[in-house]
Order: C-alpha cells, then sequence, then structure tokens
C-alpha cells in the first residue's frame, strides 16, 4: 500500500469509530495518518454559528479534538488534519485520490437497506481509486475478536481478485493474523457446459474438487509472496454473499472486489459488496480493480 490512510470524519459516533479504526491501521503499517472532514456553509444554522466564519470555526474545533484523541492514544503516529469546503462527496473523493486506503464511519443496520451508507460513503465506496473500509461504531473494532482472521472473497481467475487479495494479505501481514480466501460456487445450468469444461472436470473429479483446484491455483503466488501468513482455503457451495456472511463472525476484516457499474438510477457496487456493507458483523473494505 503506498499513500497514507485517510480518514474521513464529520463528528458522528460512526466517522470517530473509522478515525479510531484508521489510527490503528496506520500503527500497524507505519503509515502516515490523514484526517479529512468536508462541509458546506449552511446559512440557516443556529443563529451563534450563522456566518460562515463561525461555522468554519465550530467545525475545526471539532476536528481539532477528534485529532487530539487520536494524538494522545498514538503519540508517535503522523498525523495530518484537513478541513475542506465544498460538495461532500466530490471533495472527500478529490481528497482521497493519493490515499492508500479511505476509511468512513456507517450507520449500521437499519430497515432501509439502500441508505445505510449514505449518499456520501455510496459514491465514495463505488469511485473511489483506492480501497474503501466502512466501519460502524458498534463494530468489532478492537481488533481482538476470536479467529484473528482476514476474509476475503475471491470469484474467477487470478486476475479477477487480484486487488483485493492483495490488500487481504498486506492486511494479514500487518495484523500478525491470517487470512480465510472464500470461494463459493452454485451449480451451472445444463446449457453452459462446454466440451472443454467437462472434461476439465472430468479431470477434477467434479465440481467441488475443481472449485477447489481453482482457488488454491489463485493463492499460490500469494503464499509464496506472504510465507508467514496463515492460509485457510474456504470453499463452500452457495451464494457469495451467503458463505461469506456465515464466515463474517470470526474475521476482523471482510474484504470484497468492486464490480461497480451505473444504471438509470446510480452507480451500484455489485450485489455482494452491497450485501456485506449492509450486514456483516466487522468493518468491510471493497477495494477496486486495478
Amino acid at each position: 500500500m503506498t499513500g497514507p490512510i485517510t480518514a474521513g470524519v464529520d463528528g458522528t459516533d460512526e466517522s470517530l469509530a473509522a478515525l479510531a479504526w484508521a489510527a490503528r491501521e496506520a500503527v500497524r503499517r507505519d503509515a502516515a495518518l490523514r484526517v479529512v472532514h468536508v462541509w458546506e456553509f449552511q446559512p440557516h444554522a443556529a443563529p451563534d454559528v450563522a456566518d460562515r466564519a463561525s461555522q468554519e470555526s465550530w467545525v475545526r474545533e471539532g476536528v481539532a479534538g477528534a485529532v487530539r484523541t487520536v494524538a494522545e492514544r498514538h503519540p508517535a503516529l503522523e498525523v495530518t488534519t484537513d478541513v475542506l469546503e465544498g460538495p461532500p462527496a466530490d471533495t472527500l473523493l478529490e481528497a482521497a485520490r493519493d490515499a492508500g486506503m479511505l476509511v468512513l464511519g456507517s450507520r449500521g443496520h437499519g430497515p432501509v437497506v439502500g441508505f445505510l451508507l449514505g449518499s456520501v460513503g455510496q459514491q465514495a465506496i463505488t469511485e473511489a481509486a483506492c480501497p474503501v473500509v466502512s466501519v460502524r461504531s458498534g463494530d468489532k473494532a478492537s481488533d481482538e475478536v476470536a479467529g484473528h482472521e482476514v476474509v476475503v472473497g475471491q470469484q474467477g481467475g487470478p486476475e479477477d481478485s487480484a486487488a483485493a487479495l492483495r490488500f487481504a494479505f498486506e492486511t494479514a501481514a500487518a495484523r500478525g493474523a491470517s487470512v480465510r480466501a472464500v470461494r463459493a460456487w452454485t451449480l451451472p445450468p445444463v446449457f453452459a457446459y462446454s466440451p472443454g469444461s467437462l472434461r476439465l472436470l472430468d479431470e477434477a473429479g467434479g465440481l467441488e474438487p475443481f472449485e477447489r483446484q481453482a482457488l488454491g491455483a489463485v493463492l499460490a503466488p500469494w503464499r509464496e509472496r506472504f510465507p508467514d501468513v496463515p492460509v485457510v482455503e474456504h470453499v463452500e457451495m452457495g451464494s457469495a454473499a451467503e458463505v461469506l456472511l456465515s464466515v463474517s463472525g470470526r474475521a476482523q476484516l471482510l474484504v470484497v472486489g468492486r464490480r461497480a457499474h451505473r444504471t438509470a438510477i446510480g452507480a451500484r457496487i455489485g450485489s455482494v459488496a452491497h450485501g456485506m456493507l449492509h450486514h456483516a458483523d466487522c468493518p468491510v473494505a471493497v477495494v477496486p480493480p486495478r
């Protein structure tokens, strides 16, 4: 990972939890921490902060207080702060252009699934050039959960999940944790079989052995690159979202790749990443392709 770890803060409990998570991760990785707050002038605010100067002063005081708490906990950590004015999502994305990762707070579970992250978080996860980690105030943020695992979803061939696997292995190495690589599979429709695929399945001994061989082949170069990181190969029949959620209870961090695409109602990040962000019991990292 290159570039600082950037934490977006807005004064909420969720963003403060994200800041605390980002600070701990920066210490582990010996990286710098950049704290960013984006604000817009609100002309109809309370009378005591009704003018621009008063609002900016109030914002800066709040950010300074959060940063002081981080500095007291991690005195050796290099921390910089930026208070920026502008459209929140676009300004945050521009600020994180050179970041190694962007860490944001999420409101957590709720009845309206599409609005849990907020519009800024959704746009950041969809468009950021770096991995985006979503942290809730109630997440297992102590990083001392049972299992000591970084769980990562893998699908397709070696290049399809390369960025997510890289992030997972780097994170596990920094934490002294293991990686659980999860590959979910389902029965394909009969018409999807070709003579070549049938031959490969026959040589592998069936569908599940074929999937296990595929996962092992994808992981081989990462095992070689990170020889000190223990790896668990997890192959299970079912939807990717269901299988990942079933093992997220013992994860310190859940890592998924981003499959962003645009629709008539806006950008989407793919069903698996969407499901993990809204239902996983741990922080979730969404990693863009290379």
